[in-house]
C-alpha cells in the first residue's frame, strides 16, 4: 500500500486502504477459536431441539437405551426374528424343566417354552405402553394447554376435574373398573391407563403454557393481530411441548410396569394374551421349584422399565436449560 504524505492536501483514504475498517477486518481474520458458543460452524445460533440432539448424541446413556427400546419394539413387531415357536404350544410333560438346546430359558409350568413366550410378551407390554402414553399426552396436552391459556373458569374447572381423577388410587381403581371388563385384550388397560394417566400430563402442560404465554414475542404476536388459535399452535406450543415429552417418555416407563402389575393381580392382560405380567403371576408360586420361570419375563419387564426411564432422564437433561 502506498505511504501517504501528511503534508498533501490532496491525499484521501480509499476504503480498504487501511485505517479502522481495516484493522477491525484483520483482528476478525486473526481471532482464534471456533464458532460462537451455541451456533453452528456457520455462526447460527442452533435452536432448542438441535442443540439437544447434539447433546443426546453425545450421552451414553440416551445410546444405550435408546438401543435398547429400538430392539425391543423390532421383537414387539416382528418377534419371529428371534424366536420361531408358538407361545401358546406347550407340553405338559416338560413342564417346570430347566435349559436345553434350543431352549435356553427351560419351560414354565404349562410345559411351555419360556423364551419364547418372553419374546411374545414385548409385543403387549410395548402395546400398553406405547398406546396409553399417547393418549394421556394428547388428553393432558389439550387440556392443560387450554386450561393455561384462556385461564380463568375454564382453568378451575379443569384443574377441579384432574385434582378429582388425582385422587382415585390406581390399583383400587383398576380392580374396580378392569374387574367388569370380561375382554382380555390391550384396549380396556390402556383406556383405564389414559383416564388416570393424562391428569399428570395436564398440569405439566397447563404449567409450560402458562410461562409460554408470557414471553415477549407472544406478546408482540397479539399485538400484530394474531388470533388465539395462532398464538397457540404456532407461538407457544412448539416452545411448551418439551416438558410434556420429557414426562410421557419417563411415564411410558411406568405404564408398562403399571399394565403388568395388573396382570399379575388378574385384572389386567389375561390368557390367551401373552403378557410379563401373567408369567409373572403365574411363575410366583413355583419360584423355588423353577425360579427360571419367574427370572426371565421379571429380567425383561425390569430391564424395559428401566430403559425407558433412563431415556426420558437423557431427554430431560438435553431439553431442560438449567441442567447446562
Amino acid at each position: 500500500m502506498p505511504e501517504l504524505d501528511p503534508s498533501d492536501p490532496n491525499a484521501t483514504i480509499t476504503p480498504g486502504d487501511g485505517g479502522a475498517m481495516s484493522l477491525a477486518t484483520s483482528d476478525a481474520e486473526t481471532l482464534e477459536g471456533g464458532p460462537i458458543p451455541g451456533g453452528t460452524a456457520s455462526g447460527k445460533a442452533r435452536s432448542l431441539w438441535s442443540d439437544a440432539w447434539h447433546d443426546l448424541r453425545r450421552n451414553p446413556v440416551f445410546i444405550v437405551s435408546a438401543l435398547v427400546i429400538v430392539f425391543l419394539v423390532l421383537i414387539a413387531v416382528w418377534p419371529g426374528l428371534i424366536a420361531s415357536g408358538n407361545p401358546l404350544s406347550c407340553d405338559l410333560s416338560k413342564a417346570q424343566e430347566g435349559s436345553q438346546p434350543g431352549h435356553p430359558f427351560g419351560y414354565d409350568a404349562q410345559g411351555c417354552d419360556v423364551y419364547t413366550r418372553t419374546v411374545y410378551g414385548a409385543r403387549a407390554s410395548i402395546a400398553v405402553g406405547v398406546c396409553a402414553t399417547t393418549g394421556a399426552a394428547l388428553l393432558g396436552s389439550v387440556f392443560g394447554g387450554l386450561a393455561g391459556f384462556f385461564g380463568g373458569w375454564w382453568d378451575g374447572l379443569l384443574s377441579r376435574l384432574a385434582d378429582i381423577f388425582f385422587g382415585i388410587p390406581i390399583i383400587l381403581g383398576g380392580l374396580v373398573f378392569l374387574s367388569m371388563v370380561t375382554s382380555g385384550s390391550v384396549w380396556p388397560v390402556v383406556g383405564f391407563i389414559v383416564l388416570l394417566g393424562w391428569p399428570q400430563i395436564s398440569r405439566i402442560a397447563r404449567g409450560a403454557v402458562v410461562g409460554a404465554k408470557q414471553h415477549d414475542y407472544v406478546q408482540a404476536a397479539r399485538a400484530l393481530g394474531a388470533g388465539n388459535s395462532r398464538l397457540l399452535l404456532r407461538h407457544i406450543a412448539p416452545n411448551a411441548v418439551a416438558p410434556v415429552i420429557v414426562v410421557a417418555t419417563i411415564a411410558l416407563g411406568t405404564y408398562i410396569a403399571l399394565e403388568a402389575t395388573l396382570s399379575f393381580i388378574g385384572v389386567g392382560l389375561k390368557p390367551p394374551t401373552v403378557s410379563w405380567g401373567i408369567d409373572i403371576s403365574n411363575a410366583s408360586n413355583q419360584i423355588r421349584n423353577a425360579p427360571h420361570m419367574l427370572l426371565w419375563p421379571a429380567g425383561a419387564l425390569s430391564i424395559t422399565v428401566l430403559a425407558f426411564i433412563m431415556l426420558g432422564d437423557a431427554v430431560r437433561d438435553a431439553l431442560d436449560p438449567k441442567l447446562r
